[in-house]
C-alpha cells in the first residue's frame, strides 16, 4: 500500500468544443461554484474543431476566481517549450498563481507533421521531452539567469529568463511507457495518466518505475504527484458513495491524489463536486489519521533506523534543521546512534537577539552548504539525463554562481568541495575548542563533530577521485553520482547534527 500523503485535489476534463464555446466556459464555471480545484483541457492544436487551450484557459482564467487551470496535456511538439514556458507563466502571473502545466511528448504525428511539427520516434520523443523540460524551468529562473540547451531537438542559446510564474508551476507529464515513466521520476512534478488506458492492477508497477528513478536521481518518490484522468464507468462506477470510495482506494493503495473526471456532463460535474469530492476528503482523512495497516513505502530508500529531531529549541526560539532519515547510498560511514546527545545549556534561560543571531548565524551557513550541495546534485543530474554535456555545463555553472568563470564540472565541485572543508577547519580549530572551553560538558559532541569532520573530508577525497576518473575518461557518471551519494548523506546527517548540538551553545558562549 503506497499513500505519497498529497494533498487531494479533485477536477474536470472538458472538451474545448468550438462550436460550444460558451458550453465550455459555463461547465468551467460550473467545476468552480461546485467545489471542485481544478479545470482541465486537452490539446490538439491540429484538430480544428477544438478550441485553441491556451485562448480558452485565459478566457477560463477571466471568468473565474479561484479554480486552477491546467492543458490535459499540452502539445510540445507544436509549442515550443520557450514559448510555452512563458504563455504558461504570463497567465499564472495574471491568475494569481492559478496555472499547472499538463505536458506530453505528442502523438498522432501525421496531425503533428501537417501542421508543422516534427515526426519523432518514441525514443527521440523522450529525449525531446527532457530537453523540452530543460527549457521550461531554465526560462522560469530554475536554473540561472540565462538559458542554455543545446540539445538534439532543442538548441536555446542564451535566452533571458522571465517572465518567472507567481508560484512553482507542476510539470504533470502524461506517458504510460517506461522510458517515459523513468523521466517523470527524475525530471517532473507529476504523472497524468487517464484510467482505462492504466488499469488499477497495473499502477504498482508503473509507480515502482518512477520512484526507483525519483530515487536513483537523489529524489523522494513524494515529490512526484499522482493524478489521473477518469471517466464515469472507466474504472469508477455506482453511486455517489460508491465513487467515494473506489477514489478514497486508489488514493490510499496507489497513491493517486488528484482525481479529474473526464466529461462535460454538467449534472455529473456538480455531483462530483458536491458529494464525491467531499467524501473522498473524509474516508482519505479517517485512514490518514487512524490507519487501519502501517503504510509502506513503495521503493523503501536505503537507510539505516533513525529517530527525526526537530522543532524549535524553547527559549532560544531557533529551529535546527531536522534530519529526515532518508539516506540515497547503501554505505553507512558512522553509526548515528553512537552520537552524544549535547546538553541544555539553561532550560528557563531567554536569549537575547544579539545571542539568538549567533546561533541563526551556524544555520545560515549550513543553509549555504545545503544549497551549494543541491546545486551540485542538479548538475550531475542534468549531465546524467543528457540535457547537458560536460561542455554545456560547464556555462550553465558560469550563469547560475556568482564565483570565478570558466569552470568545469570538476572544478565546481572542488570549490565546493573546499568550501565544506574550508567551514570544518575553522570549526575545528577555534569553535569547537573554545566551546569545550566553556562548558566541559560538550567534550563528548565536540570531540564526535571533529571525528566526523574527518569522515567528510575523506567523501570529499573520493568525490575528487571521481571527478579526475571522469574528465579522464576512466570513469562513469554512476561512479561520480555514487560518490555524490554517499556525500550527501554523510554532509546533511552531519549538518543536522551538529545544528542540534551547538546553536543553543553558540548563543550561550559565542564562537570565540
Amino acid at each position: 500500500m503506497t499513500d505519497y500523503g498529497h494533498e487531494l485535489m479533485f477536477g474536470t476534463f472538458i472538451t474545448p468544443r468550438a462550436d460550444a464555446p460558451e458550453r465550455v466556459v459555463a461547465l468551467a464555471q460550473l467545476s468552480e461554484q461546485a467545489g471542485l480545484d481544478l479545470v482541465t483541457a486537452q490539446d490538439h492544436p491540429y484538430q480544428a474543431a477544438f478550441l485553441d487551450t491556451w485562448t480558452l484557459l485565459s478566457m477560463i482564467v477571466g471568468r473565474t476566481e479561484r479554480i486552477r487551470v491546467s492543458p490535459n496535456v499540452a502539445n510540445l511538439p507544436l509549442r515550443p517549450p520557450a514559448v510555452l514556458a512563458r504563455s504558461a507563466a504570463s497567465l499564472d502571473l495574471l491568475s494569481g498563481g492559478r496555472v499547472e502545466l499538463g505536458l506530453g511528448a505528442g502523438a498522432f504525428w501525421d496531425a503533428i507533421a501537417a501542421n508543422g511539427g516534427p515526426t519523432r520516434t518514441p525514443a527521440e520523443s523522450v529525449e525531446a521531452l527532457a530537453e523540452g523540460i530543460a527549457v521550461i524551468r531554465g526560462i522560469w529562473g530554475q536554473a540561472g539567469r540565462s538559458v542554455r540547451v543545446d540539445g538534439k531537438h532543442y538548441q536555446v542559446r542564451g535566452a533571458k529568463v522571465g517572465p518567472e510564474p507567481a508560484h512553482d508551476i507542476g510539470i504533470w507529464v502524461g506517458a504510460y511507457k517506461p522510458r517515459m515513466l523513468r523521466l517523470i521520476g527524475r525530471l517532473a512534478d507529476g504523472w497524468l495518466p487517464t484510467l482505462g488506458y492504466v488499469q488499477p492492477d497495473q499502477l504498482p508497477e508503473l509507480n515502482k518505475l518512477i520512484d526507483d528513478a525519483a530515487v536513483k536521481a537523489g529524489r523522494s518518490p513524494a515529490d512526484i504527484r499522482r493524478l489521473a484522468n477518469f471517466s464515469p464507468g472507466g474504472g469508477v462506477t455506482g453511486t455517489a458513495d460508491q465513487w467515494a470510495e473506489q477514489l478514497a482506494e486508489l488514493a490510499l493503495t496507489h497513491g493517486l491524489s488528484t482525481f479529474i473526471l473526464a466529461g462535460d456532463d454538467a449534472t455529473s460535474i456538480q455531483r462530483f463536486g458536491v458529494e464525491v469530492a467531499p467524501a473522498v476528503r473524509e474516508l482519505v482523512a479517517a485512514e490518514r489519521t487512524h490507519p487501519s495497516t502501517p503504510p509502506v513505502e513503495a521503493t523503501p530508500e536505503p537507510q539505516r533506523e533513525q529517530v527525526t529531531i526537530g522543532g524549535e529549541i524553547p527559549g532560544l526560539g531557533l529551529t535546527p534543521t531536522p534530519d529526515d532519515g532518508k539516506r540515497l547510498s547503501a554505505r553507512a560511514l558512522w553509526d548515528e546512534s553512537e552520537r552524544p546527545v549535547a546538553p541544555r545549556i539553561d532550560e528557563d534561560r531567554r536569549y537575547s537577539r544579539h545571542e539568538r543571531a549567533r546561533g541563526q548565524q551556524l544555520i545560515d551557513i549550513h543553509d549555504h552548504l545545503r544549497q551549494e550541495l543541491a546545486q551540485v546534485r542538479d548538475l550531475v543530474d542534468q549531465v546524467e539525463a543528457g540535457m547537458l554535456g560536460i561542455g554545456e555545463a560547464r556555462s550553465a555553472i558560469n550563469e547560475m554562481t556568482l564565483r570565478q568563470n570558466n569552470w568545469t564540472l570538476g572544478t565546481y565541485c572542488e570549490s565546493y568541495c573546499r568550501l565544506v572543508t574550508t567551514h570544518h577547519t575553522i570549526e575545528d580549530a577555534s569553535m569547537l575548542p573554545n566551546l569545550r572551553r566553556a562548558d566541559a560538558r560538550l567534550g563528548p559532541v565536540t570531540l564526535r563533530l571533529e571525528e566526523e569532520h574527518k569522515v567528510i573530508h575523506e567523501v570529499i577525497e573520493a568525490v575528487d577521485r571521481a571527478l579526475v576518473a571522469l574528465v579522464a575518461g576512466e570513469g562513469d557518471l554512476k561512479g561520480l553520482r555514487d560518490e555524490v551519494d554517499l556525500l550527501t548523506d554523510t554532509l546533511l546527517s552531519h549538518l543536522s547534527y551538529e545544528e542540534r548540538s551547538l546553536v543553543e551553545p553558540l548563543a550561550a558562549y559565542g564562537a570565540h
